[in-house]
């Protein structure tokens, strides 16, 4: 049977505000498959935007493991906030139930049987999707570390917006900094992004004026490495 679990959006409202940052499309241009950019939008912010809105987990199980300081939910496990949803195939929160602990922040009423916790890290696996919209963000396992304030996406990381797609194997965000950073093995990250129509051809163009340049036709895929401004580094 499913379970449902809801929790506080206080108690977790700094996990959910990490979170919101993590995943961002990166739009510039590296030869050597990094490639960084901030404060795009995508599928987690709206995490952020909902963070006054209750957070609500279903699974179809929930194993607490005391010793270990860990809880797991599995089977078909989905996170709902507002109109942000994460799927994925387990969670595992690790907590720390240390109350003589320095930096005590992010508690929650539950994993901890104690009744009070601090989050120390949790993991989504398998197949982890996050929607908001027309935003979808999708990777093998994404880990959110709340001692370092970084998240790492792994795994096919796949991030669209609309018809805009990048493609890359880690996703890795350091929110303090609000720097993103997309890495391939392959040695490239690929990316297609829409070009947007030219408002000089859509209401017509004035007297004598000249249409403005467009790297591509209007409304078809523009390749990363088409895009204008993009600066490559060499070898």
């Amino acid at each position: 049977m499913m379970q449902t679990c809801s929790f506080n959006a206080r108690t977790i409202s700094r996990f959910v505000s990490a979170a919101a940052v993590a995943i961002v499309v990166c739009a510039s241009t590296d030869a050597r498959a990094q490639s960084t950019a901030t404060g795009v939008p995508n599928a987690m912010q709206g995490f952020s935007q909902n963070r006054d809105k209750p957070i609500q987990i279903d699974a179809a199980s929930l194993e607490m493991r005391d010793k270990d300081k860990a809880a797991t939910f599995s089977g078909n496990v989905k996170v709902v906030q507002g109109d942000t949803t994460m799927l994925c195939k387990t969670l595992v929160v690790f907590y720390d139930n240390d109350q003589s602990s320095k930096k005590p922040a992010m508690k929650s009423a539950t994993p901890g049987p104690a009744g009070s916790s601090s989050i120390k890290r949790l993991e989504a696996q398998g197949g982890v999707v996050v929607t908001q919209k027309d935003s979808t963000v999708t990777g093998d396992k994404g880990v959110f570390d709340m001692r370092t304030n970084t998240v790492t996406m792994h795994g096919n990381v796949l991030l669209t917006k609309d018809k805009n797609v990048l493609r890359g194997d880690r996703l890795i965000v350091d929110l303090t900094t609000g720097v993103s950073r997309v890495e391939s093995n392959s040695g490239r990250v690929q990316g297609v992004f829409q070009a947007a129509p030219n408002n000089a051809q859509q209401g017509g163009n004035a007297a004598g004026a000249q249409p403005s340049p467009a790297p591509g036709a209007p409304g078809k895929p523009l390749k990363l490495n088409d895009l204008p401004n993009s600066r490559k580094r060499n070898g």
